[in-house]
């Protein structure tokens, strides 16, 4: 074998040495990267879950409140007479006068004051068909009017607390968990309060 001959495959042996390093540093960086976010990841879980405990306890105080059980009460009595669905809810405007009457009221006032002393993201409250009844004073107008359908109301109206997974939240894009809570009376599911619950 010559010189020159010997040379290039030594040469071509270093390259493919080299190449095959920098895939293993690529690699290993990509694990370490990997297990860095699930590392935040699993802390992130850990302080929501504990917030999700906590929250439970005030939820559950929150649907025991008269004034929330009075105005659930009310709302079924009545009955819906309107033709708002969720498209023409989201069309209102936040000062829009059907949109303030649920917020800008006693009750409203009272999830506000509930929401800013315990650091929860949002309340809303719901009849047993699942209509907005009332939601909190501090807060932006609820992206969907009636919530018939979703997993959190249903559970809620079956008297079972429920917690969704980690993903964000549709209003505030905050990565939370949404927890709702039944509202009863004399034993009975009449209602449901849900809220948004956030580790920042």
């Amino acid at each position: 074998m010559s010189i020159n001959v010997l040379y290039k495959t030594t040469k071509i042996i270093l390259q493919l040495s080299l190449a095959t390093i920098a895939l293993v540093s690529v690699q290993v960086h990509a694990e370490l990267k990997g297990s860095d976010v699930q590392a935040k990841n699993d802390v992130f879980s850990s302080v929501l879950d504990s917030r999700v405990s906590r929250y439970k306890k005030n939820l559950a105080k929150l649907a025991e409140n008269p004034a929330i059980i009075a105005a659930v009460k009310e709302s079924n009595k009545k009955g819906y007479s309107g033709n708002m669905n969720n498209s023409q809810w989201t069309a209102l405007a936040e000062d829009d006068p059907q949109v303030l009457k649920l917020n800008k009221n006693e009750t409203g006032e009272l999830l506000a004051k509930f929401e800013q002393s315990r650091a929860f993201e949002k309340l809303n409250v719901r009849d047993a068909k699942g209509y907005l009844v009332v939601f909190s004073s501090s807060n932006t107008k609820p992206l969907v009017y009636n919530a018939a359908e979703r997993p959190g109301f249903v559970n809620g109206l079956r008297g079972v607390w429920s917690a969704s997974e980690i993903k964000p939240d549709p209003t505030t894009k905050k990565m939370a968990v949404q927890i709702a809570a039944p509202i009863m009376d004399d034993g009975k599911a009449i209602g449901v309060i849900h809220s948004s619950v956030t580790a920042e």
